[in-house]
């Protein structure tokens, strides 16, 4: 068959980023981001379906930290190969976090179909956009917003990291001041030539607007890139990539590949008080 991308032909592409089938059974591990976004839920003050944008999907849950004021803001953006999952499923991490100091909140945006990549990057920089305006009624330090992300979440992180998109917004351009892609992709000309395009249906122009490693910011905040050690060679290379790139630049950023987790278990470490995940973000934060 013929070379694709970077060797891969057509068939080889496709596996390299089939993460579903790098486990037995990909439900499992939803069902966990359910149960433990349900007991923060239910545990936790949470202000939920705070509306961020025009449209009906554009909501958040925020997770204040209770008695505290100014306290840095952690956003989670959750993955799900952008057509997949909510915010409802995306805030596990929350009580963790709490206990530290930090506020979490879990953003939704529109899924393909009907959006495109260029409506989810721009619903995503309006909840960031939405969360430094109203910081103060929350107890928020607008100083201290630090996003995050898994897969599709973790290429959105790379999008909120990025250059060019903050002075349309009123924002400064180190707004956010730090990041955590989880498994991010970094570079979408892979993803126009795979499988994933059957329902992104983007050219390769919409590919190169929407990728971080073509959107670099005039000065990089520091990043932890984090990816699972039992993940697919290409998934791993797109944050080691991205890592380096990041580093060539002048910027922290300290590559974390997490021994012997997956595509869709890795981002549990931040439901742990002494993974090295959660460290090293208590740390970029504190």
């Amino acid at each position: 068959m013929a070379n694709v991308y970077k060797g891969f032909d057509q068939q080889e592409l496709d596996i390299q980023y089939k993460a579903a089938a790098t486990v037995p059974n990909m439900q499992d591990f939803i069902d966990d981001y359910i149960s433990l976004s349900s007991i923060a839920r239910d545990t936790l003050d949470c202000i939920s379906d705070l509306k961020f944008g025009p449209s009906d999907t554009e909501t958040l849950d925020l997770f204040p930290v209770p008695d505290a004021k100014n306290v840095p803001l952690f956003i989670f953006i959750h993955g799900g190969y952008w057509r997949m999952l909510s915010k409802n499923e995306s805030s596990f991490m929350a009580p963790n976090l709490v206990k530290n100091g930090i506020a979490v909140a879990s953003i939704n945006y529109t899924l393909v179909p009907p959006a495109n990549i260029d409506q989810i990057v721009a619903e995503c920089r309006r909840a960031i956009k939405w969360l430094y305006d109203n910081s103060v009624n929350y107890n928020i330090d607008r100083d201290r917003i630090f996003v995050g992300g898994s897969s599709a979440g973790g290429h959105l992180t790379g999008m909120m990291v990025a250059g060019g998109w903050q002075e349309e917004h009123d924002l400064p351009i180190d707004v956010v001041k730090g990041g955590l892609p989880i498994s991010g992709l970094f570079d979408l000309e892979p993803i126009v030539k795979c499988f994933v395009n059957e329902w992104m249906q983007m050219s390769i122009e919409d590919g190169q607007r929407n990728s971080p490693v073509e959107n670099l910011p005039e000065i990089g905040c520091p990043l932890i890139v984090a990816v699972g050690g039992d993940e697919t060679n290409e998934f791993r290379r797109q944050s080691k990539d991205f890592s380096n790139l990041w580093q060539s630049r002048g910027w922290k950023a300290n590559y974390l590949e997490c021994r012997d987790l997956n595509h869709f278990n890795a981002p549990l470490e931040l439901c742990k008080s002494n993974s090295q995940m959660t460290e090293e973000l208590l740390a970029m934060i504190n």
